[in-house]
C-alpha cells in the first residue's frame, strides 16, 4: 500500500504469513490515521466500538460493514448489541495485524463519519 493514498481509499490484497504481520514500528504510524481505534490483545488486533441510537442503525451499519467485508475479502469480528457494535480487526493468516486491518477499519470509519465514537 502507498503512503499517498487514503487508508479508506486503498484495496485490500490476500496477506498470508509472518513476514505480513506488520512491525510495530508501522503500525505506531497507521494508528493515528484511524482515530478511535485502539489495539488489543498484545497489539496484534484493532478494536473500537461505534454507538448509534437504535437498533435500527446499529444493524444498518452492521450490514454496510458487512458489505465491506465481503468485497475486500477481510471481515472483522463482531459484538452486536442494540445501540452498539464492537469491532475487531486482525488477520488470523499472519498472526496479527496487516494493512488490510487498518484499511478495513477506515472504510468503517467513512461508513459513520466522525460522530460515531
Amino acid at each position: 500500500m502507498s503512503d499517498l493514498i487514503p487508508l479508506a481509499d486503498a484495496h485490500c490484497i490476500p496477506r498470508r504469513g509472518a513476514e505480513h504481520r506488520l512491525p510495530e514500528a508501522r503500525v505506531r504510524e497507521l494508528l493515528p490515521q484511524v482515530p478511535g481505534w485502539t489495539l488489543a490483545e498484545d497489539d496484534r488486533a484493532l478494536t473500537r466500538t461505534f454507538r448509534f441510537d437504535d437498533y435500527y442503525r446499529t444493524m444498518a451499519f452492521v450490514n454496510a460493514l458487512a458489505f465491506v467485508a465481503h468485497r475486500e475479502d477481510h471481515h472483522p469480528d463482531l459484538g452486536v448489541h442494540y445501540d452498539r457494535v464492537e469491532v475487531r480487526y486482525s488477520t488470523h493468516d499472519v498472526g496479527g495485524l496487516s494493512e488490510n486491518d487498518f484499511i478495513c477499519a477506515a472504510k468503517a470509519d467513512r461508513l459513520v463519519g466522525p460522530s460515531a465514537a
